[in-house]
């Protein structure tokens, strides 16, 4: 039932505007008050809310949702893409795996499971370890270094760029322009002009990569997904391109900040923090528990294919929706205590909503999950405790992300 109290338009209910500046450095409690109240609405901006754990996941399950239409910031970002690009196709959609629906979908990603097997990242855990290494030794001969700069930044892209046989060369380089792709200064929801000209290097970096790859394969991932074959289909150079840009800025970035936010709420509840200090087996839980509580990837979008009913409402056909993966893994429902961290949480079989649900369930999970215990173990190996400048601190601005942009931090070595 309808609560007259509480308005159906977002911005009515004050400081509840998830396009608003500011609004993901602290969303957690706007997002239980209206998952209490009006736990689906329509904003005033256009899409619905939706914010509780068992709609999201309902949502993201059913087959009346769609992701080929899943600009959710100003429509002038593909119109400035293609005045740059010299394509008049403004509305031409993304091949990547995320903004497409079967049968598209169900094809390239048959077709890309082939080359990137859990197999394939199981046996990068020893070169995970070892980039960590490279970059984390340095940082804590320091002392004192920029936990994201220094380590979290510059380790996903690396690993991404090992997978892919980037020469190290290049690296810096790439991940430069991958971090300008989804940086927004304050205010601005569209893609700025340096973000629009690093998606375009690096669209021309990527295809001249694969044509390498044609040419003289090796036992990279793109050699891998040049020669994934199912019964006589295999993935366009377009197709190829559209999952490494994928990779580099979903991989990349969201890696990033799932580290930055373990070493923050571990340092932030010394309680929780003693627990893999004085057990290495516990660094899975410091993950996990740091996935639900506060993932990077607030919010997933989808446009509804049929009417859809929910708590006595309806959602048109046609209408977009925004599904708050941040607010359902703090849904009380769903998970006892949430606003309370600890890694002694048992999920009892219940998922979070970090990588999304179904059929578009992020094929990079188990990288990700592998690259962010590897750094954490290599931490808790060499450190023995640790300090951050909170006022040093500062945040990243991003339509959809939440997470730290700097974290300064000294440490005590073992």
């Amino acid at each position: 039932m309808n609560d007259p109290a509480v308005p159906d338009v977002v911005d009515e209910v004050p400081g509840l505007d998830p396009f608003e500046p500011g609004f993901f450095d602290d969303p957690y409690d706007q997002y239980a008050r209206i998952r209490e109240h009006r736990p689906i609405v329509k904003s005033s901006l256009g899409p619905w809310l939706v914010t509780r754990w068992e709609d999201v996941h309902t949502i993201l399950r059913r087959p009346g949702m769609s992701v080929e239409d899943r600009n959710i910031s100003a429509p002038t970002r593909r119109e400035r893409m293609a005045e740059i690009v010299g394509d008049d196709r403004a509305g031409r959609r993304s091949r990547a795996i995320l903004n497409i629906d079967p049968p598209d979908h169900t094809r390239i990603r048959r077709l890309v499971s082939r080359a990137f097997t859990p197999r394939r990242v199981a046996e990068m855990e020893d070169g995970i370890r070892a980039l960590t290494r490279e970059h984390l030794l340095p940082a804590l001969e320091a002392g004192r270094f920029d936990f994201v700069g220094d380590l979290a930044a510059k380790v996903p892209m690396d690993v991404i760029s090992e997978l892919l046989g980037v020469p190290k060369a290049d690296r810096a380089e790439l991940r430069a322009r991958s971090d300008l792709l989804v940086h927004r200064e304050e205010g601005v929801t569209d893609v700025p002009p340096a973000g629009v000209a690093a998606a375009l290097d690096l669209v021309v970096y990527y295809a001249e990569l694969i044509a390498d790859r044609r040419a003289r394969p090796g036992g990279d991932l793109v050699s891998a997904l040049c020669a994934a074959e199912v019964d006589g289909d295999r993935l366009s150079d377009e197709e190829i391109t559209s999952f490494l840009f994928l990779m580099v800025v979903a991989g990349n970035e969201t890696t990033t900040k799932l580290l930055a936010h373990a070493w923050w709420w571990a340092w932030r509840h010394p309680d929780q923090l003693a627990k893999p200090m004085a057990d290495r087996s516990r660094v899975p839980d410091w993950v996990e528990e740091t996935l639900r509580y506060d993932t990077s990837s607030q919010m997933l979008a989808r446009v509804t294919t049929t009417d859809v009913a929910l708590h006595g409402r309806t959602i048109p056909r046609g209408e977009r929706v925004l599904l708050l993966a941040g607010s359902a893994n703090r849904d009380e429902r769903a998970f006892p205590d949430p606003d309370r961290y600890d890694l002694d949480r048992d999920l009892g079989g219940v998922s979070i909503a970090s990588f999304g649900v179904g059929r578009h369930f992020c094929m990079g999970a188990s990288l990700a999950r592998l690259e962010a215990r590897v750094v954490l173990e290599e931490l808790r190996d060499r450190v023995s405790a640790y300090d951050i400048d909170e006022a040093g601190t500062t945040r990243v601005h991003s339509v959809n992300v939440r997470g730290f942009a700097t974290l300064p931090t000294s440490v005590v070595r073992r």
